[in-house]
């Protein structure tokens, strides 16, 4: 279901003779829609009848400068950006005009993305949850105001008031059917708790607004009466701050066994146990078919970091599973008691588990392969996405005769943690010459080598460089061996094709997933060349000093022999 909301706005200027509260609602651009909506209440400060312009220019520089923000800002480090350039630009206007008005507001800002909602609030505006249970209105925020009721106009925080402005925030789920009110202390000055989330839950979004600001000046408020009104109609697909706040929240369930029931899901079996992680097969509690529960290993389950990885991997098999090429990531229930990523079950096996049962694939399987992984990665590097761990472990062939990519847990996609994103993740016999040795950065070139050192290795039988431990230090002294030396019914286009993606200089490989993907659909038709024999100096400087330091004394030798024992 898409992200979908009603939203109703109402606002009268009561007594007063001037109405000084400003509120509005904009929605992410068009293929921004991910991001959500964004919406905010401000209650101009009427020192020197300046408080409009205080609200109306801070509420529209929100609205308007928020999705302009790098989408991979946290939604907290956007608003902090904004808020405080904001708050800095009326308050040097402020000090200009000393002596004279004054333009001061509160805020309330609202932003809701994917399934959570973050606030961000100076002064004593108002947000509140009203959900359709009888119960009285949440206040998520709270007043930054003198209790006093002689000094209720008496703000302790204030937008323009300092040159510095703590803002507070908040961060919360949402759920279809929440409704969101965003008020003026008008409003809420005059009415009970009760009376907001009985009015907010009247009629469409707009009349529920109307109801609150008529209701507010009935009961005799004595200032400005505003509400904006927030109903939850639809959710978008979870999003990254989604997981990693279950991530935060939830705890990894402990050790499973056959017939244990997870949140309804059956467990009919412990597929793999790697220490970190564990896999469970189990039966959908709707669908009773078959799916796959990921978690951490109960070891694990303290360490904040592994959390985040996981519920990274998570966001990203929900983002790039929907295509060919991955396994679908199910969105975990409203109520989850746990934390874990439930995938499709596809039955088949692994490229690695084929090569361990001698199964040898013909050249045509092989390039048909070969295909599907490479349009995967290229969608997964058009999404920005690097995989760092392609192997044949994470290569699989499903019963339905369709390959896949495995495994997202050490992916970079730029809104990892620092800690993932400095991970030497990977398997060091597949990782590229640059990355292992010179401590290079792994990017959508880093999978293609590894494609091709796979596809190598599944024709030639063994690795283009050998096997390589994670306490050695790769020494890529020799170029790989033609693979039809090794295997006669390889093609020369083929034996060029995977050389080229795995050559020990960058610039002879392929660039992009794209023009591998063509170079493996054209074969024969238009062969790539083979790549140039990489130089001794380039392959093992070290060897070339040393080839040098041989000669010298072989020379240095013979002079000796010549000057002691030759006759003259």
């Amino acid at each position: 279901m898409s992200f979908e909301v009603d939203i109703g706005y109402s606002s009268l200027r009561g007594p007063r003779e001037v109405n000084e509260d400003f509120a509005g609602a904009v929605h992410a651009p068009r293929g921004d829609e991910a991001r959500g909506l964004i919406a905010a209440i401000a209650d101009g400060v009427s020192t020197g009848g300046r408080g409009l312009e205080a609200a109306q220019t801070t509420v529209m520089g929100l609205l308007a400068d928020y999705f302009a923000t790098p989408d991979t800002w946290e939604p907290t480090a956007a608003l902090d950006r904004l808020i405080g350039a904001q708050n800095a630009w009326l308050a040097d206007h402020n000090r200009r005009r000393a002596g004279s008005a004054t333009a001061l507001t509160t805020l309330t800002a609202l932003v809701l993305h994917g399934q959570s909602y973050t606030l961000a609030h100076v002064g004593d505006t108002r947000a509140w949850r009203v959900r359709a249970d009888g119960e009285a209105a949440v206040p998520l925020t709270a007043d930054h105001a003198f209790e006093h009721p002689d000094m209720r106009s008496r703000l302790t925080r204030a937008i323009g008031l300092d040159d510095q402005v703590r803002v507070d925030y908040a961060q919360g789920d949402v759920r279809v059917g929440d409704c969101f009110v965003l008020t003026s202390d008008g409003v809420h000055g005059a009415l009970k708790p009760q009376q907001v989330a009985a009015l907010a839950l009247q009629g469409d979004a707009e009349a529920a607004s109307e109801a609150l600001v008529h209701a507010a000046l009935d009961a005799g408020t004595r200032d400005n009466a505003t509400a904006l009104v927030i109903r939850v109609v639809g959710l978008d697909a979870r999003q990254l701050d989604d997981e990693l706040g279950d991530g935060r929240r939830l705890a990894p369930p402990p050790l499973l066994k056959v017939g244990d029931v997870l949140d309804g899901y059956v467990v009919t079996g412990l597929v793999a146990d790697t220490g970190v992680h564990l896999l469970y097969q189990a039966r959908h509690p709707a669908t009773r078919e078959l799916v796959a529960l990921k978690t951490l290993h109960p070891s694990r389950a303290s360490d904040p970091q592994e959390r985040a990885m996981l519920a990274h991997e998570a966001w990203l098999g929900q983002r790039v599973g929907e295509g060919g090429g991955f396994v679908r990531v199910h969105e975990r229930a409203e109520n989850a008691s746990a934390l874990y990523i439930v995938f499709d079950w596809h039955g088949g096996r692994t490229l690695e588990q084929m090569r361990k049962s001698g199964a040898r694939g013909t050249v045509a399987e092989v390039v048909a392969a070969a295909i599907e992984v490479s349009k995967a990665l290229g969608r997964l590097h058009r999404h920005g996405v690097v995989h760092r761990d392609i192997k044949p472990g994470n290569l699989h062939l499903g019963d339905d005769g369709r390959w896949r990519i495995l495994d997202l847990g050490v992916a970079l996609s730029g809104r990892e943690g620092a800690a993932q994103r400095e991970l030497h993740a990977g398997t060091p016999s597949y990782i590229n010459p640059e990355q292992w040795e010179e401590g290079g950065v792994a990017d959508a070139g880093s999978d293609l080598f590894a494609l091709g050192a796979t596809l190598y290795q599944w024709l030639g039988g063994h690795l283009p460089y050998g096997e390589i431990e994670p306490y050695q230090v790769a020494r890529y002294r020799r170029d790989p061996v033609a693979l039809s030396r090794l295997r006669p019914d390889v093609p020369v286009w083929l034996d060029h094709l995977v050389r080229k993606a795995v050559a020990r200089d960058p610039r002879e490989r392929f660039e992009t997933a794209e023009e591998m993907l063509l170079a493996l659909e054209r074969g024969a038709s238009r062969p790539v060349g083979a790549p140039m024999a990489t130089p001794l100096a380039r392959r093992d400087p070290v060897m070339l000093y040393k080839i040098a330091l041989g000669v010298s004394l072989l020379f240095n030798a013979l002079l000796v022999v010549w000057l002691l024992f030759l006759p003259r």
